[in-house]
């Protein structure tokens, strides 16, 4: 299944509050787990929101991914599924 979430971080983070979450992302990234893929990232210009498309088995998995990251995140995980057949009128 196939996931945009948005992370916005949350205001008012002490410094070793961004330390901490630096190392959950360096050790997130050092050990991808199996069935997760990450399809793209990209960042808002201030770095305030991050967004990724994420591969993963279920739900869960994404849930559980994020949950280190809730105290200094909010997360917004939506299923998605690819479209086509757009047209320009």
């Amino acid at each position: 299944m196939l996931f945009l979430l948005t992370n916005r971080t949350r205001p008012n983070l002490s410094a070793a509050q961004y330390g901490e979450l630096a190392t959950l992302a360096k050790d997130f990234y050092a050990s991808i787990p199996a069935g997760v893929k990450i399809h793209g990232e990209w960042a808002a210009l201030d770095h305030s929101h991050n967004v990724t498309l994420l591969e993963a088995p279920d739900l869960g998995t994404v849930q559980r991914i994020q949950a280190p990251f809730a105290p200094f995140t909010e997360t917004t995980i939506v299923p998605v599924t690819s479209m086509s057949g757009w047209t320009a009128s």
